[in-house]
């Protein structure tokens, strides 16, 4: 991006990040950095190291996708805006599809969850994310621990 560039209005993006998340993986080149990187515990307990830039994203969300279709998540309170970063408060809901290591809850169960996503803006996209969601809230769901 130029230095006379317009950076994107920061609400459009949150826009597109939160399409992206309900499905449309065909947004992340559009709005991750090449050196975007997360920053969270798995849920496996490893590191989240391996979550580099579009690709990598993606293949989180799919994964994350695959045991709920039709996750959905809409913003619970309103973003927050400090220069660079961005804060925003959300809801998922899903119907668990099955195969999720561990879980005893029969398919069909709707599973709920919250979480914040902090995301640090550079040059129009994002370049960090730092993910905090209620992990145990769903695991007990889906009859996993």
């Amino acid at each position: 991006m130029s230095a006379t560039a317009h950076p994107p209005d920061p609400t459009a993006l949150l826009d597109a990040w939160l399409r992206l998340w309900n499905g449309d993986l065909s947004l992340a080149p559009e709005i991750v950095s090449d050196g975007f990187r997360l920053h969270s515990v798995m849920i496996d307990g490893s590191d989240s190291s391996s979550v580099r830039g579009a690709d990598g994203l993606t293949a989180y969300i799919r994964a994350g996708r695959a045991a709920f279709p039709d996750l959905k998540f809409v913003i619970e309170v309103p973003p927050l805006f400090d220069g660079a970063y961005l804060s925003v408060r959300w809801t998922a809901t899903g119907t668990y599809g099955g195969g999720f290591p561990g879980a005893e809850a029969a398919p069909g169960t709707v599973v709920t969850f919250t979480g914040t996503d902090t995301l640090l803006m550079r040059d129009g996209r994002f370049g960090e994310y730092w993910l905090n969601a209620d992990s145990l809230h769903m695991l007990r769901q889906l009859k996993a621990l």
